[in-house]
């Protein structure tokens, strides 16, 4: 229990303080406006715009609302004017009843920034009622000895209207008995008291008819008028008399109908028939007739109607006490009702705002009031919403609540709350109320497109056709609608020389690439440029990711045979001693390819040869050696095809021709010829031929290999530079080297080659190789000519 109470102290701070938090959305102080009632639809109360100091179209802008309370439209704003109609025409009596002045309240909702107006609208009353009376005829039995002066209480008659047009003063037709006077009530109503100006005379006149006239204070008046119908008695010298003046009761507003709330005694002193007492209500209202009945004989009051204690919580009732001579007493009972609570919170939903965009702050949702028409703590209300939700409830004035975001809204996290308001009562039970608000956060470009990856790696293969789809690129967008829509782009590349325009393409849709032309492994081996998705949205936000194309190399380009040289010239013969053994070194087939990898793998094979099994070539290096000695059966003339074949799919190859002559030795002055005639020519001039052979031979392999390595050069520059000259990466099988893609060659050798032209017989010479087993450490071939 003591939790319970500090609990509800805490919350009863917490209402205080929104309470107090609530008057700085206050706008300026109240205004007061009047009209009469029954005035006709559409009449101008005020301009609001000129009393508030805005401009006309300010109205608009900030979205002025004109909020009563129970959302009844009793005015009409014009946002275009300013001004303040009226919506229908207002029947004072029905919005007030008798309370006087009648006000009716109502408030200004502006917004941007959000700001309340309280303003008062005075209804004022216009004669439009007559004084009525209950009973048109009114019973009244006198004693005849009753004496001059005595006062007689009469019915009292009701008029709705209130001030001076509600009832003033009562009147009587001029006669020699009575007159009337006109009293007031504690409650301000006016009720009549007839008077006896001189006594009765039941012998001279038994009966007397008068008319009382009701007047108010209208300009014209207006009246009502009733019968009085005086019957004179004989004596009956005792009136009843009440046990009680005055009766104080309380009762449940929730009783139930029937129950007896109070019973009043009266007695007489007289016996017989002027003794016997029956009890009726004595200037009841209607509403008093329809929620009470009294019995006359017990003096039992009932309630007939259920209590309603915001409608009414006070009755006061006039008893009358009647005896059988017509004497009477009087006695009022005060009853006072007691408030249960049987009245849940009501929420007034005054304006929304959905979607709300998101990452904005203390943004208003919603503009509500509540009310409860209990009273007390049962009038009391808190509102709340659930805690783990961004907003807050902010309250302002009267009972109006604000419905605000606490911190920045992501819609990516949540697009949709579902606002629960619950407002609840301090009563015993208490009873709650819960309105449901569905919110929707809109869409702002907070997210950058983002890439499924950093850096992508193509690869297509070489002499690809135009226009050919090499990969794609994908980034999303967490953001949605427009927001969401990715656009591609290239961007350009670092190297202003990459020519990527003519290269590559992007559609700008779905990010796949696309090859606009064939490339070529030999000329541009690969290539980096990057790609940019952006958004639609506003600012466009964007991200970039880095495309690597690798072009793999195809098998394009046929071997070429470096030496022995194809120039179409005479060709040149390879001179083998006849004191050759097996292994020996006759010739090297030099040969490249444009390829890299393993199609540049290069194999040498013996295709065709004059006296086969003589010579053999070593796949792997090229070299042409013998198979087995020399003898002198063999010829001496012998032609050989070596056929160059690369190693990729399908392979491809090239053939060179070879002459080998047999010789018995460099030191001979001529060579024998095949032939009789021929060996007659034996002396200087073969040894002239040989010699310019040679030269020839030389020459030529000289000047090919300077441009070979010119040619690497050349592309090692332009590969330093930035530019296109593909270099040879891949491994190399067993003792196979690569040369800067130009080819395979075994591992360098190293030849002397030694002319002597003196008188004696010239000498040609091979040498084996001085470092046979030296491994290349350069991509260029070393090759070294002395002579």
């Amino acid at each position: 229990m003591e939790a319970r109470g500090e609990r509800f102290l805490g919350q009863r701070q917490v209402l205080f303080l929104f309470v107090f938090l609530g008057g700085s959305l206050a706008g300026s102080e109240s205004r007061r406006y009047s009209v009469v009632e029954e005035t006709e639809r559409g009449y101008l109360i005020a301009n609001l715009a000129k009393d508030l100091g805005l401009g006309v179209g300010e109205l608009a802008v900030r979205g002025a609302q004109v909020v009563s309370k129970g959302n009844k439209q009793h005015f009409q704003l014009n946002h275009q004017t300013g001004d303040l109609l009226l919506h229908e025409k207002l029947d004072r009596e029905e919005l007030c009843g008798p309370t006087e002045p009648c006000i009716l309240h109502f408030q200004i909702l502006l917004q941007n920034p959000l700001q309340f107006i309280t303003n008062e609208l005075q209804v004022i009353d216009v004669n439009d009622h007559s004084p009525v009376f209950f009973e048109n005829e009114i019973q009244l039995k006198l004693l005849e000895n009753t004496p001059p002066g005595t006062i007689i209480p009469l019915e009292n008659a009701e008029d709705l209207d209130v001030g001076r047009n509600s009832l003033q003063n009562y009147t009587i037709a001029p006669n020699a008995h009575f007159h009337v006077l006109t009293r007031s009530r504690r409650d301000g109503r006016k009720y009549p008291q007839l008077v006896l100006d001189k006594a009765l005379d039941r012998e001279e006149q038994p009966e007397l008819i008068l008319t009382l006239t009701a007047l108010d204070g209208g300009s014209p008046p207006r009246s009502g008028i009733a019968q009085i119908h005086i019957l004179v008695l004989d004596i009956n010298d005792n009136a009843p008399e009440f046990t009680q003046s005055l009766y104080e009761v309380q009762i449940l507003e929730n009783s139930p109908i029937n129950s007896v709330i109070v019973t009043v005694s009266a007695s007489d002193l007289d016996t017989g028939h002027f003794g016997t007492v029956s009890y009726a209500f004595f200037h009841a209202s209607e509403e008093i007739r329809k929620t009470f009945q009294l019995n006359p004989i017990t003096g039992d009051i009932q309630l007939v109607k259920y209590l309603n204690y915001e409608v009414m919580n006070t009755y006061e009732l006039d008893i009358e006490a009647k005896d059988g001579g017509g004497l009477s007493g009087e006695t009022t009972v005060i009853v006072q009702v007691v408030d249960v609570n049987d009245n849940p919170p009501e929420l007034t939903l005054s304006s929304i705002t959905s979607p709300i965009p998101e990452n904005s702050p203390e943004t208003v949702v919603a503009v509500f009031s509540v009310s409860d028409l209990d009273s007390g703590d049962n009038g009391r209300i808190m509102c709340s919403i659930e805690n783990n939700l961004p907003f807050i409830l902010k309250p302002s004035i009267e009972n109006f609540y604000t419905l605000v975001t606490n911190t920045a809204l992501d819609r990516e996290t949540r697009a949709e709350y579902n606002i629960t308001i619950t407002v609840t009562d301090l009563g015993t039970p208490r009873l709650k109320t819960q309105h449901n608000i569905t919110v929707t956060v809109s869409d702002v470009n907070d997210n950058a497109p983002a890439f499924s990856q950093s850096a992508y790696t193509l690869r297509v293969r070489e002499n690809n056709s135009p226009a050919l789809h090499i990969g794609s690129v994908s980034a999303t967008d967490r953001d949605s609608g427009a927001n969401a829509q990715v656009t591609y782009s290239l961007l350009p590349p670092h190297d202003p020389r990459l020519p990527l325009a003519s290269l590559v393409s992007i559609n700008a849709d779905n990010g796949q690439l696309f090859a606009l032309r064939s490339l070529d492994f030999e000329a541009l081996r690969a290539f980096e440029f990057g790609v940019g998705a952006a958004d639609r949205g506003s600012p466009a936000l964007s991200s970039q990711a880095l495309v690597r194309v690798l072009v793999v190399d195809d098998n394009d380009n046929s071997p070429f045979v470096l030496y022995p040289p194809q120039n179409g010239s005479a060709p040149c013969s390879e001179l083998v001693p006849r004191a050759a053994e097996a292994g020996y070194l006759v010739t090297k087939v030099v040969a490249v390819d444009g390829d890299s990898g393993q199609n540049a793998w290069l194999s040498y094979q013996l295709l065709r040869a004059t006296e086969p099994g003589l010579f053999g070539v070593w796949a792997h290096n090229g070299e042409v050696r013998t198979a087995r000695p020399l003898s002198e059966r063999d010829a001496v003339q012998h032609r050989l095809v070596v056929l160059v074949k690369d190693n990729g799919e399908p392979p491809l190859s090239a053939s060179v021709t070879l002459h080998v002559l047999l010789v018995d030795g460099f030191s001979q002055p001529y060579l024998p010829l095949p032939d009789a005639a021929a060996a007659e020519a034996r002396a200087d001039p073969l040894t002239v031929y040989l010699v310019v052979a040679l030269a020839s031979v030389s020459s030529l392999f000289l000047l090919s290999v300077l441009v070979f390595v010119a040619v690497r050069l050349c592309r090692r520059s332009r590969a330093a530079s930035g530019g296109g000259c593909p270099v040879a990466e891949g491994p190399f099988a067993g003792h196979l080297v690569d040369v800067s893609g130009a080819g395979t060659l075994s591992h360098s050798y190293q030849y002397e080659v030694r002319l002597t032209g003196d008188s004696g017989t010239n000498e040609f010479k091979f040498l084996k190789p001085i470092f046979p087993n030296g491994l290349v450490q350069d991509t260029e071939t070393k090759a070294k000519l002395q002579f």
